[in-house]
């Protein structure tokens, strides 16, 4: 891990710099996939299966049969696991469920709002070095909960042409309607277009690599929306002399084990930290099976040491980082000045992986600094929100005046004589009379 002690805040922006992938260079070979899936459906996506996944492919879609045998596939153990977590998500999301009333905002004037579920949504789950199932409960559970009418999930097949087992249960436990056999910007293509097999989606969630992530940019200029901007997963530690070296090593090798793209960052006040978590990582990597994958992430991550917690909130918040691990003393304090991060975690008994997992808080977040303007996914990433109002004639006249002056100001005589047209009772009069 590359080190920096007490350094100037002229500093700050280039030692925070992510190690990026610059996606807009795939463009062109992603816009050719995007546009021959759109064009050819499901003959495109299984050229592409057979050339990216190196499998042919019969049937796109997963069927009942090849569910119940990955259910039949799962331990107990781990059943039990993922229904402790489905719960725990469950339980948190289903409290975000909020309506904002019918009120008079004055006299005659009722306004209120009503959240409705996307009616179609696609889910993405990556295949790649690790199946990560959890993700389908992070993205399932709150979709089911928002009652959308069409949860379809896409993940790449394996070398004998199908899906993790775990993801199908997650898939099936979880609510997903439909579920096909499509990995990579094939995948992305057939939920934002549609085909002969794969409905059309009005928004596509989860994570994957840069080509993944670089067709979600492309099909979400005119096609479809998508959760968020993305780039790889990262951690910070904010640590001081309470934190145990153990632990910040364990979160630390835990982000960076994600893949060779991820950024691990420490940042603390209490220089002496820095040996002991360096000799923990070292003890801690050689028991992990993807060590490889490890040291070439620790390579671009970073230990930061600085004089004051005020100034390591300060440098938090400008890194805004997707997980953040408070390690200090005082850790409900410091939370309280951060402004910028995907999800906190507090205290020496938080690891990020809780909130991987089954604390209940999403894991789909945003990172490369786009905390700072984005949420994680929740609940109201799948609902839109419709405002509704009424007003009575009275209302309108306590209005009209406010309405009147600001239309023809912005010189929208319409929208002034939609209003005056209304008070008028020579005019309402006369559409009377008409009528009778």
């Amino acid at each position: 891990m590359q080190i920096f002690n007490y350094p100037n805040r002229s500093e700050w922006a280039q030692i925070l710099a992510r190690p990026v992938f610059d996606s807009t260079q795939l463009f062109n070979t992603v816009q050719q996939v995007l546009d021959d899936v759109k064009q050819n459906g499901d003959k495109a996506v299984r050229k592409y299966t057979e050339q990216f996944d190196k499998v042919s492919i019969a049937a796109i879609e997963v069927t009942q049969e090849e569910i119940d045998e990955a259910e039949n596939q799962i331990p107990m153990l781990l059943k039990q696991a993922i229904e402790l977590a489905r719960r725990n998500i469950w339980k948190f999301h289903s409290e975000q469920q909020h309506e904002l009333p019918e009120i008079q905002t004055s006299p005659g004037v009722l306004c209120w709002q009503k959240a409705v579920a996307i009616e179609k949504v696609g889910l993405y789950i990556p295949g790649g070095t690790a199946p990560l199932f959890s993700t389908v409960l992070m993205l399932a559970v709150p979709a089911t909960i928002a009652d959308c009418k069409e949860i379809i999930l896409c993940s790449p097949p394996n070398a004998a042409g199908k899906i993790h087992p775990a993801v199908l249960y997650a898939a099936k436990v979880a609510g997903v309607h439909r579920i096909f056999k499509i990995g990579g910007t094939q995948a992305i293509a057939a939920m934002a277009y549609g085909t002969e097999t794969v409905p059309k989606v009005y928004k596509i969630f989860g994570p994957g690599n840069q080509y993944v992530m670089a067709a979600k940019q492309l099909v979400s200029l005119k096609e479809v929306a998508i959760d968020m901007p993305a780039g790889p997963s990262e951690v910070e530690v904010l640590a001081d002399a309470t934190a145990n070296a153990a632990f910040v090593a364990s979160d630390l090798l835990s982000q960076a084990e994600h893949g060779v793209d991820s950024q691990a960052i420490l940042i603390t006040v209490d220089e002496h930290l820095v040996p002991a978590v360096l000799e923990q990582i070292e003890i801690q990597i050689e028991q992990l099976p993807r060590k490889d994958i490890v040291r070439k992430s620790l390579a671009h991550s970073k230990i930061i040491v600085l004089k004051t917690l005020e100034e390591a909130v300060e440098m938090t918040n400008e890194y805004a980082p997707e997980h953040l691990i408070i390690a200090t003393h005082f850790h409900n304090g410091v939370a309280a000045n951060i402004s910028n991060a995907g999800s906190v975690f507090l205290g020496n008994y938080s690891p990020e992986s809780a909130g991987d997992y089954a604390s209940g808080t999403n894991h789909t977040l945003p990172t490369n600094g786009y905390a700072k303007a984005y949420s994680g996914v929740n609940l109201d990433s799948f609902v839109r929100k419709i405002t509704f109002q009424q007003l009575s004639k009275v209302g309108l006249t306590n209005l009209s005046n406010a309405i009147i002056l600001m239309a023809e100001n912005e010189e929208l005589q319409a929208h002034s004589n939609a209003v005056k047209i209304r008070l008028d009772e020579e005019t309402t009069e006369r559409y009377k009379a008409e009528r009778r």
